[in-house]
């Protein structure tokens, strides 16, 4: 089977943007057609300022959610990215693969240094290195895909590179992956700023809709949604982005099409109390199961210890033999 892996990191509260967008097509499709990794990689939560308690929290609620939205460990593999030493070990000998000005060309790192600078706040090695820890993440399971968005599309790129002169200098040692960018149920931005996505690292959480919310809250939250000047209820992403957002937001919880619902609605706040509905009903199982699988830590540290010992076992003989191919002594 081709082998997949992607990750979540622990850096806020999941979010619908995440469900829609990533989460329930691994639940739905990917982990019954490939051979899939899912993690949740709370090393590259480091590469800012951060609360330890807080990404510990985040992690352990990452993983709960990523089961409780459908994730089987019958059918996949899930488990946290620093249990499995193999990520660190790796990452260096790719350190040593890269170059600085690869490194320094990465759109993200030049964008969250900027803000990071801005803020008066030092930034830290690891925002330079971590797509090399990505790729690390990537290469240590002979990925054959990596379902990305398009903002990670460049970090998939320099990890083929690095694959590829890894091979080049060393020794055929690893398989070079591709970027796959699987359709998305929805592109779900801010309900309040409807031009930037949806992100869980976010500060004001008033435009984001989050997997726990409770269901008052989400409906309080879009029936807040900024919308956009007149009254007509048309779908163009260019004019309208609020009303644009809701349509697809509601299209993806129904499977409708936003042009058709567009032609539903006669007034904004029947889109908006149809939508917040339909929400809703799409989170109810995910809240439901989370609550189930948070009263049993155990059986959630089981799945993890389980999932961190079948990615080990696939990680190690790889990265072992790349410790040899570069020319560094058996232990």
């Amino acid at each position: 089977m081709t082998r997949i892996f992607s990750g979540i990191k622990p850096t806020g509260h999941l979010t619908l943007g995440n469900y829609l967008g990533a989460l329930r097509r691994w639940v739905e499709v990917d982990q019954y057609q490939a051979d899939a990794l899912f993690s949740v990689v709370d090393l590259h939560a480091l590469t800012m300022e951060h609360e330890p308690a807080r990404v510990l929290r985040l992690s352990r609620q990452a993983a709960t959610l990523m089961m409780a939205a459908g994730l089987d460990p019958e059918q996949c593999t899930v488990f946290v990215q620093s249990h499995v030493d193999e990520h660190a070990r790796l990452s260096y000998l790719l350190e040593c693969t890269a170059t600085d000005g690869e490194l320094r060309r990465m759109i993200q790192y030049k964008e969250k240094g900027a803000r990071a600078q801005a803020a008066g706040a030092s930034v830290r090695v690891s925002l330079l290195t971590y797509p090399v820890l990505m790729a690390a993440d990537i290469l240590a399971y002979g990925t054959d895909e990596v379902p990305v968005g398009d903002d990670q599309t460049q970090h998939v790129e320099l990890t083929r590179d690095l694959a590829v002169r890894f091979n080049q200098r060393y020794g055929h040692t690893f398989t070079v992956p591709k970027a796959t960018h699987p359709p998305v149920a929805a592109r779900v931005m801010d309900l309040q700023d409807p031009t930037s996505k949806m992100g869980k690292s976010q500060e004001s959480g008033a435009g984001i809709v989050y997997l726990l919310d409770d269901a008052d809250v989400v409906r309080k939250k879009i029936m807040r949604a900024v919308t956009d000047s007149g009254r007509e209820v048309e779908y163009d992403r260019e004019s309208r982005p609020g009303i644009a957002n809701l349509l697809d937001m509601l299209a993806a919880c129904t499977s409708g099409n936003p042009n058709e619902l567009a032609g539903v609605y006669d007034s904004y706040g029947a889109l908006k109390k149809d939508t917040a509905e339909a929400v809703v009903e799409l989170l109810k199982p995910v809240r439901e199961r989370h609550a189930e699988l948070a009263a049993d830590p155990g059986y959630v540290d089981d799945v993890l210890r389980k999932g961190a010992e079948r990615a080990r076992g696939l990680a190690r003989p790889r990265v072992d033999a790349a410790y040899r191919a570069i020319g560094l002594l058996p232990a």
